[in-house]
């Protein structure tokens, strides 16, 4: 290396070393950086004064929720272990044997969930059968929102209304206020409260969406399925619990959901607490249900059902079948009744007649106001206790065995064909006259009001039908846009009325 370039490197060191000093120097000078101080968040509210009809549901739900929600209890039940008895609730179906769109998840075999009522301070609680049938004996367990636990017995079970009443050894429990559910209208604000999927004590909301709900849970024609509606959040769990009012008085027991998957799509059901309380009271009393019945099957008045009545509009509730030797039967009902009032009540769907009847005893009477070929007349029925044997109807009488040709017949403005009765089919059906239905069109007016192969038809507008030639004759002499009311009896030996309009 050259003597110029040793000097030059020399230099340039000297030149970073001192620079280098410098940084260090200005650096040790410099301060350190830190936070300001701490931030003040804003928290006065944007909105001063609320609007004072919110605050005030506001503080009626905050309310409510205080208030209520001690009365509602946890109820966890045990079953044994045969899987052929398996506890029938919320973790595992709905009541009444449900087809799949009301079904709840399956959850382990032998234990389930669900919720009470507290509605005495000694341990009295209300809750569903479905919650706690089939439980294994100490199997109810209760437990209280403070995490008071108690082992419940079962005092009674009512499967036609799914109410149930199980009692805890306990003193000054806070106790739910009964309200009146005549009083509830569609669109007014309720609160459901209970223990939805293992949540305890949930609060949530909604209106009422419908009322008189028939929901048909089953295939027990005595069950009574007359439901409030609601769109408050229901899952699994909340069977039992409590559905109340803004004043937090109790006007329903939470019972079942509609869902296509199991848990809540915004359709919720409950017992009407009227409903609720008379049978909960009974079953406190004598831990059983003694139902009157009437003895008859009905259905709920169509428009094409009243015109072929001859009634102006629809309503009333109609009378299908009489049993034989029913309370019905003796106080001379007939097939094609309708009754329009109960003790002076109104009703015009089934389930309202079934709810009102099934709130009375064997021998109480009732005074039933129908209307029959044009006129209305007063029947006073003395209830009976129901018959679990009665399965033939009152206007049928022992078949006779007097054969004929086979002969049949279409109807196309109905849409069915229909043959004469052999004597092992009058035999069969328990009948003397009559015409079997052999074919029905799909979609066709008979298709689409429920007419199908295997009825018999007995009557067309109550004329007893025995031959075709007759049959033919009271169709031919109707117009189209005539009704043709029909009496049917299937093979299971169900009679009902169908009406029919000629196309």
């Amino acid at each position: 290396m050259s003597k110029k370039s040793i000097i030059f490197a020399g230099l340039l060191l000297v030149v970073a070393l001192s620079f280098g000093g410098l940084l260090i120097a200005n650096f040790g000078n410099v301060k350190p950086i830190v936070a300001g101080p701490q931030m003040d968040f804003k928290t006065a509210p944007p909105i001063e004064n609320a609007n004072p009809q919110l605050q005030g549901l506001n503080d009626a739900f905050v309310e409510i929720a205080k208030t209520v929600t001690p009365t509602v209890a946890y109820i966890e039940v045990t079953t044994g272990n045969d899987d052929n008895n398996r506890l029938d609730n919320d973790q595992n179906q709905l009541p009444f044997n449900l087809p799949p769109e009301f079904r709840m998840p399956d959850e382990s075999p032998g234990r389930g969930s669900g919720s009470g009522i507290i509605i005495s301070e000694d341990g009295y609680i209300m809750t569903n059968n479905h919650v706690v049938k089939n439980a294994s004996d100490n199997g109810i367990k209760v437990v209280l929102t403070d995490k008071t636990e108690y082992v419940a017995k079962l005092i009674g079970v009512d499967p036609n209304t799914d109410v149930a009443v199980i009692k805890v050894d306990a003193k000054g429990l806070p106790v739910a206020t009964i309200g009146n559910s005549d009083n509830v209208q569609v669109g007014q604000w309720v609160v459901a409260i209970g223990n939805p999927l293992g949540l305890n004590s949930t609060v949530t909301a909604g209106i009422v969406s419908a009322l008189g709900r028939n929901i048909q849970l089953g295939g027990d024609s005595y069950s009574i399925s007359n439901f409030i509606q609601t769109d408050a959040a229901i899952n699994p769990g909340n069977s039992g619990g409590a559905l109340v009012d803004i004043n937090g008085n109790l006007v329903g027991i939470n019972t079942a959901i509609k869902t296509t998957n199991g848990y809540y799509q915004g359709y919720g059901f409950a017992i009407p607490i009227n409903l609720a309380k008379t049978v909960a009271s009974e079953l406190m009393k004598n831990g059983k249900i003694s139902r009157g019945y009437i003895g008859v099957t009905i259905k709920d008045v169509d428009i094409k059902e009243a015109k072929g009545l001859g009634l102006e509009k629809a309503k009333g509730v109609l009378v299908q079948d009489v049993i034989a030797g029913g309370a019905g039967d003796e106080a001379g009902l007939k097939s094609g009744d309708v009754i329009f009032t109960v003790d002076g009540k109104e009703v015009n769907a089934a389930n309202e007649l079934q709810t009102i009847i099934g709130s009375h005893h064997p021998g109480d009477a009732v005074t039933l106001n129908i209307y029959r070929d044009g006129k209305t007349i007063d029947k006073v029925v003395t209830l009976k206790p129901k018959d679990e044997k009665a399965t033939q109807t009152a206007e049928n009488s022992v078949p006779k065995d007097n054969s004929s040709d086979i002969a049949s017949k279409s109807f196309e403005s109905i849409g069915i064909t229909v043959s004469t009765l052999t004597s092992s089919l009058k035999e069969k059906y328990d009948v003397t006259q009559g015409l079997i239905i052999t074919s029905v069109k799909r979609f066709s007016e008979g298709f689409d009001r429920g007419l199908s192969e295997g009825l018999v038809i007995l009557e067309a507008d109550k004329e007893k039908i025995e031959s075709l030639d007759q049959l033919n004759s009271i169709i031919n002499n109707k117009n189209q846009g005539d009704v043709l009311l029909l009496k049917v009896k299937s093979p299971q030996g169900v009679v009902r009325l169908i009406a029919v309009e000629i196309k």
